[in-house]
């Protein structure tokens, strides 16, 4: 049947085809009631999160420090009198995300070495939760995401947090590969996955050696995924990338100008990163938009092994680009997904080669 049904695909496409304003937590202190916790946690992430993402009620501080009692030290109430930590402070930031990863996503040891990328989960979590909707089949009367590790997604540019397989394993059952140009980010996203063995087994490291690829070098003959996924580098050059820290910085100033935690860390903008990252994770020759060329180009030369290709788009400007590019190639169906997180929008770019009836015929042959 395997061959049969990719065969059909492959035909159907042609000869041709080779192919956020930052977190502020407002959540539970000890003298509100559990009612006005939580309208002060949906006033801050309610109007725009995914409905199955775990974190529209926003942070339970006390919560988190029970699974992860060493986030503790880092708690404190803010200005407005509401338990918080101090987001410029990178320890801080990754002490939140173990404790985030371990309450909410059973996940033990996660760590990142000094100055690597600290993503903000609740965003990285919306973006698995919208591409997984691209997968939603119609069962009875409603359509329903599929599970379990039939579903293969591929992470490209993984990084030493590997955040993408993790909450996408725990919330899907989902398997991955991962990849990513530097081999300190495998080594991580490996020894992240050693550490949790209940999970080690649905994920898989592949280290691009080209950085001038994206998808050849690590996608192998025959291979096949569901969803492939992407955090492109932001900036052109480590320049651009440090004034884009120093803005970030800034900007957390303006919400606590008061604060001497953020003088300090505006003082220290060279080395001290709420969100960290290396060059790869950062910036790349050409920046976000040569690099969604690149990735378009090469998704053609994919199209009958990937249902669905999908990358965060932090840049506007860039999206038309990329969408005329994608006509060019003659990708059958492109989405831009809008994901809201306070006042800040980042969008997803989505397409396949596939036309619908193929699609119906790829999700007939994976959950069979």
């Amino acid at each position: 049947m395997v061959p049969t049904v990719l065969k059909m695909i492959k035909s159907n496409n042609g000869k041709g085809l080779k192919p956020q304003k930052s977190q502020v937590a407002k959540v539970k202190s000890a003298g509100k009631s559990k009612t006005q916790n939580s309208a002060q946690a949906k006033s801050q992430f309610s109007k725009s999160l995914h409905p199955r993402n775990l974190h529209n009620t926003g942070y339970d501080f006390p919560a988190l420090v029970a699974a992860y009692p060493r986030l503790k030290t880092f708690v404190k109430p803010n200005p407005y009198g509401n338990l918080s930590i101090d987001f410029a402070d990178p320890i801080a930031v990754k002490m939140l995300n173990a404790a985030l990863l371990k309450l909410h996503y059973g996940v033990d040891k996660w760590d990142i070495p000094e100055g690597f990328l600290c993503p903000p989960i609740p965003g990285r979590a919306d973006y698995i939760h919208y591409v997984a909707d691209l997968l939603a089949v119609k069962k009875t009367s409603k359509k329903r995401v599929p599970k379990g590790p039939r579903v293969r997604a591929l992470d490209i540019g993984t990084g030493a947090n590997v955040i993408y397989p993790l909450l996408g394993i725990q919330s899907y059952g989902w398997n991955f590969v991962g990849s990513d140009v530097d081999p300190l980010s495998i080594a991580n996203a490996q020894q992240i996955f050693a550490s949790n063995p209940v999970i080690a087994e649905r994920f898989k490291s592949r280290l691009q050696t080209n950085a001038n690829h994206v998808f050849h070098g690590v996608i192998e003959p025959n291979e096949r995924f569901d969803l492939t996924l992407c955090n492109p580098p932001f900036h052109a050059s480590m320049a651009e990338a440090s004034e884009g820290a120093a803005r970030k910085l800034k900007n957390l100033a303006a919400n606590r100008a008061k604060s001497s935690q953020i003088k300090t860390a505006l003082a220290k903008t060279d080395t001290t990163l709420n969100f960290g990252g290396q060059k790869a994770e950062l910036w790349c020759e050409g920046g976000e938009q040569q690099f969604l060329r690149t990735m378009i180009r090469e998704s053609y030369d994919f199209a009958s092994q990937c249902l669905w290709f999908t990358t965060l788009v932090s840049k506007k400007e860039n999206l038309q680009p990329a969408k005329a590019l994608l006509a060019q190639v003659k990708a059958v169906e492109v989405k831009e997904i809008e994901m809201h997180q306070g006042n800040k929008i980042t969008r997803v770019l989505a397409w396949t080669f596939l036309k619908p009836a193929q699609r119906e015929l790829w999700q007939q042959y994976r959950d069979a």
